[in-house]
């Protein structure tokens, strides 16, 4: 079942590059396997997937004891002292906001860790990010911090029905990133999408995609 699932993702997801006239190989996805089980990975990581995304720390680190083969990325609001779960495994960390957390997890990283930084695009108090208008300010404070390295930008649009809706959030990220580029700051991935509205991401930029109900169905 997962197995036909992601072969579904995939065939989209090579579709809407198609339509925005992108190289499929400029699109990673990331199957968001948080609250799913070990054996789930393992049946999605058979089928051919090597990048899953986890939000909570504990179950990261005992995912990445179980499971070879794979890499990781953070996907959920980091609390410094979880640092010490994330770092030593996360190919990514694609939620930072803070010097502190940066500071956290290149303490404990094996090796230069690879960060995004996340974005309150919508300014949504129930969500964390960083302000669009201190983004970039932001990054240059973070790429300074020794270990880390920013490679890029995170958003979580508002919930809407139509995925198109998405769409001015998504370009938003995109025009930031781009000045950051202009500006010097190696902002080449974009970490936007998920199984609602990817396709609309990648008409937009998109490089990482966060897909999970599409693939393993709804969270327990």
């Amino acid at each position: 079942m997962i197995g036909e699932r992601l072969r579904k993702v995939r065939a989209e997801v090579i579709a809407a590059c198609t339509e925005s006239d992108r190289d499929p190989a400029t699109v990673q996805l990331i199957a968001v396997s948080k609250t799913h089980t070990a054996a789930a990975v393992i049946e999605a990581h058979g089928a051919g997937q090597i990048d899953f995304g986890e939000s909570y720390p504990q179950e990261l680190r005992d995912k990445a004891l179980a499971i070879d083969g794979v890499r990781w990325h953070f996907i959920g609001r980091l609390q410094r002292n979880k640092a010490k779960y994330v770092a030593p495994v996360a190919f990514r960390v694609h939620s930072l906001e803070s010097v502190a957390q940066a500071e956290a997890l290149a303490k404990r990283a094996p090796g230069p860790l690879k960060c995004l930084l996340s974005v309150n695009i919508a300014l949504e108090e129930s969500k964390g990010g960083v302000r669009p208008d201190r983004a970039l300010d932001t990054c240059r404070t973070l790429h300074g911090v020794p270990g880390i390295e920013m490679v890029g930008l995170m958003c979580l649009p508002p919930a809407v029905e139509d995925p198109e809706d998405s769409q001015p959030w998504f370009a938003e990220l995109a025009h930031l990133a781009a000045e950051g580029r202009s500006d010097g700051l190696p902002l080449n991935e974009l970490s936007m999408g998920m199984s609602s509205d990817f396709a609309v991401a990648i008409r937009n930029g998109a490089n990482w995609i966060r897909v999970g109900t599409a693939i393993f169905g709804p969270r327990s």
